[in-house]
């Protein structure tokens, strides 16, 4: 990465911006002004103009406007969105995350699955990503919620292929076999950063390796599952612990990885320490299929749900299996 050696953070406050000190308590500057590579156009458009209204109209939460993610224009310009269930305020403070938190959030809409369901049948979508927030608050985490939500789109879209982000349920093994039994393709949960930097970047209720045991036993439960994770770049991690967040993240099956360039939401979150090359994604991703992940998609934009990956996903689902093609017209 550089010359500064390891990178760690050191969570003391000035004001209300870190201080990120080396391994050796040295001082470093978060890096200053978004190089070319990052910058985007406003988004805007009919189909963007359309996708923000239905979302409004059946009060859904989306994670595109939510995490504030860059490729807002490129997805809702294509008439892909992914949706965030249980609400728009998170029970977690992770220092990377834009979505707002609270230890009580409002309660869970009884009526989203059907919300939910409807929007999907509206838009005429064939591959859907969902995310939520955590509900740690809950007995079961919402994923007695998440499946019925999962079940309510499935049964008014038959033909639709569902990708589910989901929280770690606090390695409640329950509440995974829920999700996982649920009428879901890709069963999706991210280690977000290396392991070193875990405790820091991460709400103190995560952790590196039960993330890793949710995507183990997701697969344990139903190996045709395909499971997929995401890594954060530019917080401080080195080149050979990417590699070896990858090939940990083999070690447990997952088949599906995307690597995309942290960008602070504002200036309560922690700063970025490196807007990293695009050259040193595509190394990161030569890497990745070398280790036999059967999907890599890595680049400063990419994010977690990314439009491209999840057409090539799809293309490859439908493939395995002729009776989830689409109906003909």
């Amino acid at each position: 990465m550089d010359d500064r050696g390891p990178v760690c953070y050191a969570p003391r406050m000035r004001g209300s911006l870190p201080v990120i000190q080396d391994a050796d308590g040295q001082r470093l500057p978060p890096s200053k002004g978004k190089p070319e590579w990052l910058k985007i156009r406003a988004p805007g458009g009919e189909q963007y103009a359309g996708m923000k209204a239905r979302a409004r109209r059946l009060t859904l939460a989306t994670v595109c406007e939510e995490a504030q993610c860059p490729n807002i224009g490129e997805c809702w310009g294509g008439g892909t969105a992914t949706f965030m269930l249980m609400g728009e305020v998170c029970t977690r403070g992770c220092r990377f995350c834009a979505v707002d938190t609270a230890k009580a959030p409002p309660d869970l809409d009884v009526e989203e699955p059907a919300k939910v369901a409807q929007a999907v049948h509206e838009l005429g979508l064939s591959y859907v990503v969902l995310t939520s927030v955590n509900r740690d608050e809950l007995p079961d985490g919402g994923s007695t919620h998440l499946a019925a939500c999962l079940s309510a789109i499935k049964a008014r879209s038959p033909q639709v292929l569902l990708e589910m982000l989901i929280p770690d349920f606090l390695g409640d093994p329950e509440a995974i076999a829920r999700i996982a039994h649920s009428p879901i393709a890709v069963l999706a949960h991210n280690v977000e950063t290396v392991e070193r930097l875990t405790p820091t970047v991460r709400d103190p209720r995560a952790s590196y390796r039960q993330s890793l045991d949710v995507l183990a036993h997701s697969k344990r439960i139903r190996p045709e599952l395909l499971t997929k994770s995401s890594i954060m770049i530019g917080l401080g991690e080195g080149e050979e612990e990417v590699v070896a967040t990858l090939r940990d993240l083999r070690s447990v099956g997952c088949e599906v990885v995307t690597l995309g360039q942290y960008l602070r939401p504002s200036y309560k979150h922690l700063p970025v320490v490196e807007y990293v090359h695009p050259n040193t994604f595509e190394r990161y991703a030569e890497t990745a299929r070398a280790l036999g992940f059967g999907y890599v998609a890595s680049g400063p934009l990419v994010r977690s749900s990314y439009r491209a990956g999840e057409l090539f996903i799809e293309k490859q689902l439908r493939a395995r299996d002729p009776l989830r093609a689409p109906a003909a017209p």
